[in-house]
């Protein structure tokens, strides 16, 4: 992706996360009222179908989990200083951790409370937004995408971007389903992890001096 793109892309993304986060703190009531109706909407379904609910946490607490996904950062770290690339090593391993500070950080500051059910069928702790399981799936999936080859077979880059793309949505989705998450708190997720995948590569296209991204 050319460098203009991905600024582009992080500059929309940042003014899209702070313009949510501003009406998320305001209480803007349209925005609150649409959250509240798909909570209600998918613990119904929840509560009455336990097998998709397991489903459901398997992938949440596991598959997707965010500890799974620095996992699979560090793989990506060690395997890249191996190679002898310890600059895109240091800046995947930067960006995973700026944003368990951001999103740690955000939630301290915001201070959302998560839907509270008299039958829930997951639990979660501290504030709700944002969600650091779409955040971190979105930033470490992103960077993912972002380390493969150019010169990738094109089965190869459309399999990983199909998983990126379905892991992304899918951890979200899971989060709404289990009750945990309000729908503006996975958005905010995305957005906000978007914006960090963005300054990481665009950053890299001008150290390198190319015009695209990756390797």
């Amino acid at each position: 992706m050319r460098n203009d793109h991905l600024r582009g892309a992080g500059i929309g993304c940042a003014l899209l996360a702070a313009v949510l986060t501003v009406l998320v703190v305001a209480g803007w009531q349209p925005l609150l009222s649409y959250d509240d109706q798909v909570a209600r909407d998918l613990h119904g379904h929840a509560v009455t179908h336990p097998g998709v609910t397991h489903a459901m946490r398997i992938l949440s607490d596991w598959v997707w989990d965010p500890w799974t996904m620095r996992a699979l950062a560090s793989v990506a770290c060690v395997t890249l200083w191996w190679r002898g690339d310890g600059e895109r090593a240091l800046r995947v391993g930067v960006v995973t951790l700026v944003s368990v500070v951001v999103q740690q950080g955000m939630k301290g500051l915001v201070g959302r409370e998560r839907p509270v059910w008299p039958d829930p069928v997951d639990s979660a702790y501290f504030s709700a937004y944002p969600s650091g399981h779409a955040m971190t799936a979105t930033v470490v999936c992103g960077l993912l995408l972002w380390l493969l080859p150019r010169r990738a077979p094109a089965w190869w880059a459309g399999t990983a971007w199909a998983v990126a793309v379905v892991s992304v949505i899918g951890v979200g989705f899971t989060r709404l389903y289990l009750g945990v998450h309000w729908m503006s708190d996975v958005l905010a997720g995305w957005l906000l992890g978007v914006v960090l995948v963005a300054l990481a590569a665009s950053g890299s296209v001008r150290r390198r001096g190319s015009g695209t991204a990756g390797p």
